[in-house]
């Protein structure tokens, strides 16, 4: 499917299959910051009738059939029953963006002395990747009224510390990974040693950066939230105290749903959420906001780790570009294993839900962003 830049369709009647939506009259609309396509559906907003709720949810499962690089975002004129679906290109949106954290990464984390050192932290911090917790940052703070530049070292200060996990977990006293993005790990190439500082060395590069590229844009105070936000995100009730309970967990028979939940709302979830936290608070966000956008990505963070679970009981190591089926191996608890496959699956999809409610609170056309982010983490397949 074609980029089919911003515009806008309005029309009576939700349209049965995926060719129909091709057939209606679009109407130009402007965007800031973001051309693009994507979608979501509210049909479960208050005040509306049952037919309409049928007509929502029948449009969802017509926009569900046609997955592509596009999605749908639904808009309701309540008074009219008149829809409003805006054509957001994701792929074009995440593309522009990653290409800007990859710029700015390049910068922040140069080829300096000691050499071997840096080359270890670039090598993982330039490997590529999606980028979605900078790009989750940046739209946040767009989604406030910011803009790129300005989220742009908090966005930068997010992804190291997403990489320094990454290193670390791929690590033989861990997960032992061979493959990471497609490339041999950190520590086949460099040495264990190397790729264990490398990985410390990139957690304080964070901070500094946060604290230096942001004191002349904003004020002490978003910085010191921002920094607060991060320090409880990497620390004992974040990412490594999710990290240490899944690694003592494995084998362990007795580990439970509300235990594996915790794990991944730690391990995973809490840094996606930090993203779009602190996407909102460097963009100036109201106290409300930032709760409802936190909730956001909350189910998003969990959404993430489901997802993650079902891809690696049924996807190859090729398709991956990491190692499948490692969970199953060293019979760790997941999703699919604690709920099944099926049940699973419906849980992702009720998180997805979930999280886009979150989101009806803010201009809609300035939501296609975290509500495209939202459907590419639950339909992905890597």
């Amino acid at each position: 499917m074609a980029y089919s830049g911003m515009a806008a369709m309005a029309y009576r009647g939700i349209p049965a299959t995926c060719h129909n939506l091709q057939s209606v009259k679009r109407v130009p609309i402007q965007f800031k910051h973001f051309p693009t396509s994507l979608g979501v559906s509210n049909s479960d907003q208050p005040g509306l009738r049952g037919d309409s709720k049928m007509k929502l949810s029948s449009y969802r499962d017509a926009a569900s059939s046609c997955r592509s690089s596009n999605t749908i975002v639904q808009l309701l004129d309540l008074s009219e029953e008149v829809k409003t679906v805006v054509e957001f290109d994701f792929n074009k949106y995440m593309h522009a963006k990653a290409i800007s954290v990859n710029q700015a990464l390049d910068r922040a984390v140069p080829l300096r002395f000691p050499q071997k050192l840096h080359e270890s932290m670039r090598y993982s911090i330039l490997s590529g990747g999606k980028r979605v917790r900078p790009v989750l940052c940046i739209a946040a703070c767009e989604l406030v009224g910011g803009t790129e530049e300005l989220a742009m070292p908090i966005a930068c200060a997010i992804e190291m510390i997403h990489v320094m996990t990454l290193l670390h977990d791929d690590m033989p006293c861990l997960d032992n990974d061979d493959i990471r993005r497609g490339k041999p790990t950190n520590h086949k190439v460099f040495g264990e040693g190397t790729a264990l500082i490398a990985g410390v060395a990139l957690l304080s590069v964070a901070f500094e950066h946060i604290a230096v590229s942001t004191s002349k844009t904003v004020g002490n105070d978003r910085i010191l939230r921002m920094v607060s936000e991060l320090g409880r995100t990497t620390g004992s009730q974040g990412i490594m105290g999710g990290q240490f309970l899944d690694l003592v967990s494995e084998g362990d028979a007795s580990v439970n749903l509300q235990t594996l939940q915790w794990i991944h709302a730690h391990k995973t979830a809490v840094l996606l959420e930090s993203s779009v936290v602190c996407g909102a608070i460097i963009g100036g966000a109201s106290e409300d906001e930032i709760e409802r956008i936190r909730r956001y990505a909350s189910c998003v963070g969990i959404l993430f780790q489901v997802v993650d679970d079902i891809l690696d009981v049924t996807k190859s190591s090729e398709e991956l570009g990491k190692t499948a089926g490692k969970d199953l191996m060293s019979d760790k608890a997941t999703y699919p294993k604690l709920m099944g496959l099926e049940k699973s699956k419906q849980f992702s999809i009720e998180l997805l839900d979930r999280a886009k409610k979150e989101l009806s609170y803010f201009d809609p056309a300035k939501t296609a962003p975290l509500l495209a982010l939202a459907d590419y983490i639950a339909f992905r397949q890597k």
